[in-house]
């Protein structure tokens, strides 16, 4: 089943490949992984779907928890959340099919990001569902490429981020017990 992961990391070299180390290392595939920096420049928010078994989502979080420059790791899975996805589809068009293509993307809420004699760049953003159907529907019309940002979620729950202080790189080998949620 399809876990859906938000962290807040410091900006710090390393963060990255500590958190998608603790998945591989046990053998959970990463389905997407999307991170930006958040309004703090010190700070990013990551957003990691990961294929794992639904008995063993609570583990995660402790163990994303755990790592050094994790501030917050939330399972977004089953919350209520808001989650979208963009795809870029290039589509290769005849004088044809041009205009089945174009009410197609209407249909779907995608816009033309280029257009050429040869096809057109789309733009589809929305669930991961409505994204998949947008592919599925541009296929139908030829040759496509299809490039995917992956998911981005943000929980609405109405509560405060519970934030541990940074733990300096020193003093982060016995670090178990400290955070919340572990």
């Amino acid at each position: 089943m399809l876990q859906v992961i938000s962290l807040l990391v410091e900006n710090k070299p390393g963060a990255l490949m500590r958190i998608t180390g603790v998945l591989s290392a046990r053998g959970w595939n990463i389905d997407s992984l999307t991170v930006a920096r958040t309004l703090d420049p010190t700070q990013s928010r990551a957003t990691i779907v990961v294929d794992i078994d639904p008995d063993l989502r609570e583990q995660v979080i402790k163990q994303m928890n755990k790592l050094i420059n994790v501030l917050q790791a939330v399972d977004l899975t089953e919350g209520p959340t808001v989650s979208r996805e963009m795809a870029l589809v290039r589509v290769r068009s005849t004088m044809e099919t041009r205009t089945g293509i174009l009410k197609e993307a209407e249909i779907y809420g995608a816009r033309v990001v280029d257009a050429t004699q040869d096809g057109f760049g789309l733009e589809c953003t929305g669930s991961p569902e409505k994204v998949e159907e947008f592919i599925d529907a541009m296929r139908t019309f030829g040759d496509i490429d299809v490039t995917r940002s992956g998911i981005v979620s943000v929980s609405m729950e109405a509560r405060k981020l519970r934030l541990a202080p940074p733990i300096p790189a020193g003093a982060a080998a016995g670090r178990t017990e400290d955070l919340p949620g572990c």
